[in-house]
């Protein structure tokens, strides 16, 4: 029943009329099954460490296509959530795309399995300050010293307190950045597919405005997350639909910070490892952080 009525965003009089229960009967099962797959969340969408990061890193450098992206163990991007006005407050879930959001910040491997999710803020915040308001950023929680997430020009490129590697803006000036963004962006995109295959399997859920009380919708999402790796865990993999919905972002400079180190000195050894893949990646990372 719970599955039905995540396939099909339908009501809950449309779900207890389908399977001949009572309206409130369907509400309870919704609300008891959630709490259940809630329950799995750490075990389902957690951090990798030791053997599993070289997998992921040597993973990143086969889409990138250079070895210079073994360093990378994550890629992180955002995805709106369309919803119905909500009664408080509705002009802060109004977004730049002109609907009514809530947002999910995740980052997954080079398979496209979720490995930490944010989900919640308003559709009108910032991914950047999405991120320094999360527990990834604000407890410095991923990625281990020496290795990278990726993002888009939404993010800022840093080093501490959490290193994210971004594109350079264009236009580039130099074809050693144009060879680092094309890289980077084969790498980076993976992310996008996960979120193409998320929407897929929940397409009435990601496609249409979520029919729920805003305090049950990030539930409501991280039941979709979980159950997305789960589905990976079974080797149950789909197709994505190409995702276009969440093109780049412009990088917002004026966001409320920590102290934070500006990443380009790394981006820039990483932009000349792609070009010159005869330099060893893990020392030339080692001096980007000096």
């Amino acid at each position: 029943m719970f599955l039905f009525w995540l396939a099909h965003a339908a009501s809950y009089r449309v779900v207890a009329t389908a399977f001949g229960i009572p309206k409130s009967t369907v509400h309870r099962v919704v609300h008891k099954v959630s709490r259940a797959v809630l329950g799995l969340l750490k075990k389902m969408v957690r951090l990798p460490q030791g053997e599993e990061l070289e997998e992921i890193g040597a993973g990143f450098a086969r889409l990138a296509g250079s070895p210079a992206f073994c360093m990378a163990v994550g890629a992180i991007d955002g995805c709106h959530i369309r919803i119905k006005p909500p009664a408080l407050n509705a002009a802060c879930y109004f977004n730049r795309k002109l609907f009514y959001s809530v947002q999910l910040q995740a980052v997954c491997d080079h398979k496209g399995k979720f490995l930490d999710i944010c989900v919640g803020f308003p559709g009108s915040v910032h991914d950047a300050r999405i991120l320094k308001n999360s527990a990834i950023y604000s407890r410095q929680l991923y990625p281990p010293e020496g290795r990278c997430i990726l993002g888009d020009g939404g993010y800022p490129c840093l080093t501490s307190p959490i290193t994210i590697m971004t594109p350079y803006r264009e236009p580039v000036t130099s074809p050693v950045e144009a060879r680092y963004n094309k890289h980077h962006s084969s790498a980076r995109c993976v992310v996008e597919r996960a979120f193409g295959m998320l929407k897929t399997r929940w397409r009435s859920i990601f496609f249409k405005a979520l029919e729920v009380s805003p305090d049950f919708i990030p539930v409501v999402v991280t039941c979709c997350a979980i159950l997305h790796n789960m589905c990976f865990a079974t080797n149950d993999i789909m197709d994505a639909d190409v995702d276009d919905d969440d093109e780049d972002d412009v990088n917002e400079d004026n966001v409320e910070a920590r102290e934070v180190v500006c990443g380009d000195v790394m981006r820039n050894r990483l932009a000349a490892a792609v070009s010159a893949p005869d330099i060893h990646v893990p020392a030339l990372m080692e001096h980007a952080y000096v």
